[in-house]
């Protein structure tokens, strides 16, 4: 969520950014009016916190002086039980102010197109040459069916809807692309991390909205653990309630992790295949950094993605995410679209493979993650995240690189990892 301080000293910049977003402002107003009650109320207990401590001195010393102190612990007791009863408001008055604070969305960065939906992001650029087939191509399922890759019945008996099997060369290409990824981003500085694929609730709210991701997050029955529908969030949850040395920065770590997530809010949208399922394998890049330094590095992660499709050959599109299609966290968000040529009934289409996102400080200030600098001053750190390798990928290489036998050749970056250049059909 956004700091309080900014609300307190300049809440016009949180208004317009609201604005942008299609949001209604009075949640602005809203949480300044319960902030400053708030802040009256601690005041208020610190005043009675600060007689609770004279008091205590005076009976000290009524207790030296062989005095009778009964009046004076019954005046204790009675500004004992006026701060229990203020603290209790205080924390109750604490969450509703940050129920609401939570659904006010991040500063948005000035690039940020302006818009309503996913119809109004706006390209930045095209990379790669898109395939031209002398044959109708193929999807990746029907490609499936012919290479054996996938068992989407037995995955649909096993387990339901979007579950599936990945089979022989479609299962070592997950773990190839996995490690292609891993290899790529260990040579950029990056420190690897397999994370706890649970998390507490307190620990996923810091990370994400729960309300905004509920439709996508699987909860443990009876348990305070939810499954993670991403790595990014047990990275940016890492150093929660921790203060960060300045020197350590930038903190640049990686993660591969399965992801979970339950696609409520998508029936009807992509339910054949893999791209939309249930449970799928990802590498994720994530980046601590000092506040002047986050637009940087969003550059960088935003580089580490493009060069990984380029490497891999996979046409692609830059596309820049509009004011109403992004998340409360994000300040600016650049997908990737891979070209996947079987889609759209054999015409193509371009399809989000990558998400990459400044979330600036509003993971850190719910996950009280800060960095002192040598004159002493804390600071909140800025997060940043990118997907560098998801199974969806699968997707792409398989469409594009599809030959007129249904054969698939497998990109040159990923034959050391595969043992195979090939993928021949079985039937």
């Amino acid at each position: 969520m956004l700091d309080i301080k900014l609300f307190r000293e300049n809440p016009d910049i949180i208004k317009e950014s609201e604005k942008k977003r299609g949001h209604d402002i009075k949640n602005v107003d809203e949480v300044i009016k319960l902030d400053n009650e708030l802040r009256k109320l601690i005041l208020e207990s610190d005043k009675l916190k600060n007689k609770r401590n004279i008091v205590s001195e005076q009976i000290n010393q009524l207790k030296k002086q062989g005095k009778n102190i009964a009046t004076k612990v019954k005046e204790m007791k009675k500004v004992a039980d006026n701060i229990s009863k203020l603290d209790d408001k205080i924390r109750k008055l604490r969450e509703k102010r940050d129920l609401i604070r939570a659904k006010i969305g991040n500063i948005l960065h000035k690039s940020v197109p302006i818009g309503k939906d996913e119809n109004d992001n706006v390209e930045i650029k095209k990379v790669g040459k898109i395939p031209k087939f002398n044959f109708v191509p193929k999807d990746h399922i029907e490609l499936g069916k012919i290479l054996d890759l996938f068992d989407f019945e037995s995955g649909a008996n096993v387990s339901g809807a979007r579950f599936f099997y990945l089979k022989n060369e479609a299962a070592i290409l997950s773990l190839a692309l996995q490690r292609y990824a891993i290899d790529f981003l260990i040579k950029k500085g990056f420190n690897l991390y397999w994370p706890p694929l649970m998390m507490k609730k307190h620990a996923l709210e810091g990370a994400v909205n729960i309300n905004e991701f509920e439709d996508q997050i699987y909860k443990i029955q009876n348990e305070d653990l939810y499954l993670i529908a991403t790595s990014e969030h047990p990275l940016v949850a890492l150093d929660m309630n921790k203060i960060l040395k300045e020197k350590d920065l930038p903190l640049k770590i990686c993660a591969y992790s399965p992801c979970f997530r339950k696609e409520l809010g998508s029936h009807g949208r992509d339910d054949k295949g893999i791209y939309r399922v249930h449970i799928f394998n990802k590498v994720e890049q994530v980046i601590y950094c000092k506040p002047e330094k986050s637009y940087d590095y969003f550059n960088e992660l935003q580089k580490n993605a493009e060069l990984l499709f380029k490497e891999l050959g996979i046409p692609f599109r830059v596309v820049n995410i509009c004011s109403g299609d992004l998340g409360n966290k994000q300040a600016l968000q650049y997908d990737i679209e891979a070209w996947m040529p079987g889609q759209n009934n054999g015409k193509g289409a371009y399809r989000e493979v990558t998400s990459c996102s400044n979330c600036t400080d509003y993971q850190s200030v719910s996950l009280n993650t800060k960095f002192i600098t040598k004159d002493k001053k804390k600071h909140y750190v800025h997060m940043l995240n990118n997907t560098a390798i998801a199974d969806r990928t699968i997707i792409a290489i398989l469409e594009n690189f599809q030959n007129k036998d249904r054969s698939i050749n497998i990109p040159k970056v990923l034959w050391k990892y595969t043992g195979f250049k090939k993928i021949m059909p079985k039937i």
